[in-house]
This record gives C-alpha cells, sequence and structure tokens, in this order.
C-alpha cells in the first residue's frame, strides 16, 4: 500500500535519520525491488537490492520529488546496479573463454535445476528467459507497478520503445505458455 499523503513525512524524517521512516520506506518498496532483482539475476538479486539500499541512503539528502518519482529513483539504481553485474559477468565470462583456450579444463559443474513453487515463481522463470531489454521492461511494468512514461525514464528508452518491447516479450511469453501447453497435452 503506497504511503500517499505522509510520503513527504517519511521522506522528511528518513532524511534526518529516523529508523521508522527507513523501515517504512524498506517495508513499502523492498518487496517489488526484491522481485525485480531476483528475476534479472537469480543468484544476485538479494545482493544487488542490498546495494541498491545502500546507494539510496547515501543520496538520500539530495533526492528530492514524490513517492512515485522516489519509487522510480530507486528502481533507476536498482537497474544501474543490473548493468554493473552484467559487465563484471561479460568480463568474467571473457577471462574464463580465454583461460579455457589456453589451457584444458575439467567439465564444470552441472546446471542446478530451477524448480518453480508457484505459479508466480513459474511466470518469473519465463520472464527471465526473455532478451534481457525485454524483461526488464515486462518486471518494471507488472512487478514494479510502473506505467510505460515511468518505464522508458528508468531505462533511457522513449515510451513508443517501451510499448514495442513490451508487446514483443507478452507475445514471446504467449508463444512459450501455447508451446508448453502443447507438450503438456501430447506428452
Amino acid at each position: 500500500m503506497p504511503l500517499g499523503e505522509a510520503f513527504q513525512g517519511v521522506l522528511a524524517a528518513a532524511k534526518s535519520g529516523a529508523e521508522w521512516a527507513i523501515a517504512a520506506l524498506y517495508r513499502e518498496l523492498q518487496p517489488g525491488l526484491l522481485r525485480y532483482l531476483r528475476a534479472q539475476a537469480p543468484a544476485d538479486g538479494d545482493d544487488l537490492a542490498s546495494e541498491v539500499w545502500l546507494a539510496a541512503a547515501g543520496g538520500l539528502g539530495r533526492f528530492e520529488g514524490n513517492e512515485a518519482d522516489f519509487r522510480r529513483w530507486l528502481f533507476t539504481i536498482a537497474r544501474r546496479r543490473l548493468v554493473d553485474l552484467r559487465r563484471q559477468e561479460a568480463r568474467r565470462r571473457s577471462l574464463l573463454s580465454s583461460l579455457s583456450r589456453t589451457h584444458e579444463r575439467g567439465s564444470l559443474d552441472s546446471e542446478a535445476e530451477v524448480l518453480a513453487a508457484s505459479e508466480a515463481e513459474t511466470a518469473l522463470v519465463l520472464i527471465a528467459g526473455l532478451p534481457p531489454d525485454q524483461a526488464e521492461v515486462v518486471l518494471l511494468r507488472v512487478v514494479g507497478g510502473f506505467d510505460t512514461k515511468d518505464v522508458a525514464a528508468i531505462v533511457g528508452k522513449k515510451p513508443g520503445a517501451v510499448r514495442v518491447l513490451q508487446h514483443r516479450a507478452l507475445k514471446r511469453l504467449a508463444e512459450q505458455l501455447a508451446e508448453e501447453k502443447r507438450r503438456s497435452v501430447t506428452g
């Protein structure tokens, strides 16, 4: 439930270091933030969320705006942490690739199996299988609860590009679900 009219008072108290206010912001925003990050980076979502809150705490004194602005700001920080993580992973993969070319290596650990405990988790797994830009848009729209304009501001794209990404993502998800349904009927 959004803080609504109480937001400015909670924000002012949080800026002055009031633990109750920081806790109120955390309780309000952490669940959606964590779902967004876990869907984008399942193994690193919790750590990324911690980094986001630390960055937010560091910049809280400079923040100006309303509750919607604060949510956009927080998810923008989250997106930047994801971009940093992906760059780091790309460098790591590049290093491993060059090492494997120069040295013979044994087999790597087998891939972990993903078990969906609920329909929501299954949906998040399917979303995580989308191209990163499509997954990000769907997660910000559905999990983050942002409108197209807000998502565009967070990801640095135009609203039309966000709508196209969302359309492609939803079409792809529908195709995946239809394929799974066909397999379950014939299998």
